[in-house]
């Protein structure tokens, strides 16, 4: 798996949290179209808000950050936001909760 992290802070950044999460299924579908898309979250924090997408290769997390670019100039020019700092690597270590087994 490969993970790439969207920081945004500064003037903006909040109203961005505010603007994704109210375009929750647009968002949805377009990462979901990405090839080899796994999971995405958006997280608010005290400054602004940071994003986590999550995708089988490379490749599709160089891909969804064109999305999120080309999105972001269509969609949220008007809050004047500086560029996001990108992080990225290969997960090393993936853990997610697993359903509880079935009653017999």
């Amino acid at each position: 798996m490969h993970v790439v992290t969207r920081t945004y802070t500064g003037k903006g950044a909040s109203e961005l949290g505010v603007l994704l999460s109210s375009r929750k299924a647009e968002i949805e579908k377009l990462m979901g179209a990405v090839s080899g898309f796994v999971s995405y979250e958006l997280v608010q924090t005290a400054d602004g808000c940071f994003s986590i997408t999550v995708c089988k290769d490379k490749d599709g997390t160089d891909r969804s950050m064109d999305v999120a670019r080309d999105w972001l100039k269509t969609n949220a020019g008007q809050l004047g936001l500086a560029k996001p700092v990108v992080s990225e690597g290969k997960a090393i270590i993936s853990i997610s909760a697993k359903a509880p087994a079935a009653a017999h």
